[in-house]
């Protein structure tokens, strides 16, 4: 698997919106779109699962910067995310 960030996503953007544009490049295993916690509603960004790395290259390369519903993707490789630690207890 080959892990892809996208971000500046219009709000309006569904699943298989996304879909269709990665799909162009290869087989897409999973998408995640994120959404407010408390709202429900998108925050703009997700992530992609691609079959392979060369797709997921294939789909940053071509897709990074690109005009979707009026904005302009921001698409690259996705981190590991940083373990940040448990929540912190304050001084009283």
């Amino acid at each position: 698997m080959f892990n892809i960030y996208v971000g500046n996503l219009s709000f309006d953007a569904s699943e298989s919106d996304i879909r269709t544009l990665f799909e162009a490049h290869g087989t897409v295993e999973k998408i995640n779109l994120l959404t407010d916690r408390e709202t429900g509603r998108p925050r703009g960004f997700g992530f992609i699962e691609m079959e392979n790395e060369d797709s997921g290259r294939a789909a940053i390369a071509a897709l990074d910067g690109q005009d979707h519903m009026g904005r302009n993707l921001k698409v690259n490789e996705a981190k590991p995310r940083e373990n940040r630690g448990g929540g912190g207890g304050g001084r009283y």
